[in-house]
């Protein structure tokens, strides 16, 4: 990690972020700006060459057969939950009957793109070591349940769900995969990247994702030629032709100057990517002897990608500590403070397998720390020191 200044206290301290997508895009400027300037000259803003490259791109970097950019994350689960109703009920929307599995401690765009697609979601609890849908709950629910189609793995904070225990769940029910992939780009399980294990992955480029954009955008991953062209159709208003509509569809394309941005920054992704490894292996080796805090942990098979760095605090001492860092310039986030069916959208809309005790307890411990790529040594060393100084008071 580079050096640089940086104070721990007093009138010149430094604030330290989350990400720092300004020092992110100094240290590849050169490139963005030449792939914006192409765009300047060519003028094609919408479905320009560069969707097309960055797909091929992307395809290939994942070892798929078919990537589509849509224009979020969010439009990524709605297009392709739609395709899947469209291909395996040949209806439009699934229906309130259609139950869908996935985890209720995750963003909110999970669950609302289950019901946008007509369907309910089923929400079930979560490891609490790996925040991840825990498979035994997951085959504990089917063993009584009827109306499932199929499951919503989410790679929270970057890390992979057990994908094994996953798709032989699906395969047993005869349900399809979905795999959420926003938190996640470049992450992997058994050297297999995320999002080309299941039927589908979908993917976010928000700016502050791995793989970030310039504003709103997402990409479904594909094998399945079908739902891939299903996608291309619903994406465009649902018509191969724009005059002539087959389905109910959207405008959901992703902006060429986007994609433009997102192919001179995926030429960063794994270096990335390494730099959060290293950033995560610091902070694991300096904070685990900590009373009181639970560290992030890479689990076997899984290469963790840490969109974020997250750790626990127990016995109700996460918002004191968020506090104290705050006191000493150092940003932090929850994510995610409210569960999904405690929210008032879910609250009739849901299924619950059982009390969904470990997210609501995550709920109330987590804390994420800076995890930029770029920081320096002396940013992350005051990151350690002022979490160990928060935790000896506590000791006294």
């Amino acid at each position: 990690m580079r050096k640089q200044p940086y104070a721990i206290s007093g009138k010149d301290m430094r604030h330290i972020s989350m990400l720092d997508l300004k020092l992110e895009y100094q240290y590849m400027k050169k490139d963005i700006d030449d792939a914006i300037a192409r765009c300047l000259e060519h003028q094609r803003w919408i479905l320009g060459p560069e969707v097309n490259e960055l797909e091929e791109k992307v395809a290939d970097y994942f070892g798929v057969k078919h990537c589509i950019g849509v224009s979020s994350g969010t439009d990524a689960l709605v297009l392709s939950l739609r395709a899947l109703a469209i291909k395996y009920k040949g209806t439009e929307y699934f229906d309130k009957t259609d139950q869908i599995i996935t985890a209720p401690f995750t963003f909110t765009a999970t669950g609302d793109a289950i019901l946008r697609a007509g369907a309910t979601p089923v929400f079930v609890d979560i490891d609490p070591v790996a925040y991840n849908i825990d498979p035994e709950e997951v085959k504990e629910y089917l063993e009584s349940a009827s109306k499932v189609v199929g499951i919503i793995p989410v790679h929270l904070y970057g890390q992979s769900c057990d994908m094994d225990e996953i798709m032989a769940i699906a395969k047993e029910y005869n349900l399809f995969v979905l795999e959420d992939v926003a938190q996640a780009f470049g992450g992997m399980w058994k050297g297999k990247k995320l999002g080309s294990i299941g039927n589908a992955g979908i993917f976010s480029f928000f700016p502050s994702k791995n793989l970030g954009g310039f504003g709103d955008g997402g990409l479904i991953a594909t094998s399945d030629a079908e739902i891939a062209d299903l996608v291309r159709i619903l994406l465009k208003h649902g018509g191969k032709d724009k005059y002539n509509a087959e389905h109910i569809g959207y405008n959901a394309r992703l902006d060429t100057l986007q994609s433009a941005v997102l192919i001179a920054k995926l030429r960063y992704v794994e270096e990335f990517n390494r730099k959060r490894r290293d950033l995560a292996e610091f902070y694991n080796r300096e904070l685990a002897s900590l009373s009181g805090l639970t560290i992030a942990r890479q689990f076997e098979y899984a290469y963790h990608v840490y969109h974020q760095y997250t750790i626990r605090v127990a016995n109700g001492k996460r918002d004191d500590l968020q506090m104290f860092l705050k006191g000493k310039g150092i940003s932090t986030m929850i994510y995610y403070p409210v569960p999904l069916h405690l929210m008032r959208v879910f609250e009739e809309r849901c299924v619950r397998s059982n009390l969904l005790e470990e997210a609501e307890r995550a709920a109330k411990e987590v804390l994420s720390l800076p995890i930029e790529p770029l920081m320096g040594e002396n940013e992350t060393k005051a990151v350690v020191k002022a979490i160990k100084c928060w935790s000896e008071q506590f000791k006294q």
